[in-house]
């Protein structure tokens, strides 16, 4: 690749900017300044104005990073997203064809480190059949910690009704895209999963990342494993 150093200074300058341009587009799912995920943005930024300074890329720095793979990549993809927002639309398609092959390679680097496979763990036939049947499922679709609430997988449909690639909702707390007013409800669903009742249905709101509220009718299902128990809440708009 050639170097584009006046790519890597819009990059530098323009650091804050793109963050707060990202943060405004996931809402609740943006990583807070503390999080495992805002190092492997910054770590990103400076493998890929290091690469366009040098006109080729350096080894990523990844060591000590602990974070969840898919909510990873889907950011540093927003990242992305965020800098071709802040140009015109012929720079933006020249820093998209720019960052490209810098993404790929980093993303690469982060799939084959001890500690993003650690992260996800071992690929089982199994998993990916189940996850394969639930992507096709039209309703949203939530497993959450009934502990925690942090919300463990999620559906495309999930992603689509709250504004946000599905992978970047992984590890967030779900009540965050609940309106105040109604996160005691969930506190409540959670609460009864989590001490073995049936399957459950009830009306509640969720908040997208624009801030805008919709109204839907959930059900859910417990679902148990040495580890934790999971709430499977289906979600429909009402």
């Amino acid at each position: 690749m050639g170097g584009n150093a006046e790519l890597a200074r819009f990059l530098i300058q323009q650091r804050a900017e793109i963050e707060a341009r990202m943060a405004e587009r996931l809402g609740p799912a943006a990583p807070g300044p503390g999080a495992a995920e805002s190092e492997v943005l910054r770590r990103f930024r400076s493998f890929a104005t290091s690469a366009l300074r040098r006109g080729e890329p350096a080894a990523p720095a990844l060591d000590g990073l602990r974070v969840h793979e898919r909510r990873a990549e889907a950011l540093l993809g927003a990242w992305v997203e965020a800098a071709a927002e802040l140009t015109r639309d012929a720079d933006a398609s020249a820093l998209r064809q720019a960052l490209d092959p810098l993404l790929r390679h980093f993303r690469s680097a982060l799939r084959q480190t001890s500690a993003g496979r650690r992260a996800r763990g071992a690929p089982r036939a199994k998993r990916r059949a189940v996850t394969a049947a639930i992507d096709r499922v039209a309703d949203s679709f939530f497993a959450l910690d009934a502990e925690t609430g942090q919300i463990v997988d999620a559906n495309p449909a999930a992603g689509s009704l709250l504004g946000i690639a599905r992978d970047a909702l992984l590890g967030v707390d779900a009540l965050s895209f609940v309106p105040e007013s109604r996160r005691d409800g969930w506190w409540i669903e959670l609460d009864a999963v989590s001490e073995g009742a049936e399957p459950r249905c009830f009306r509640s709101r969720l908040r997208d990342a624009g801030g805008h509220e919709i109204a839907v009718e959930c059900s859910v299902t417990r679902f148990a494993t040495r580890e934790r128990t999971l709430a499977l809440v289906l979600a429909r708009p009402r």
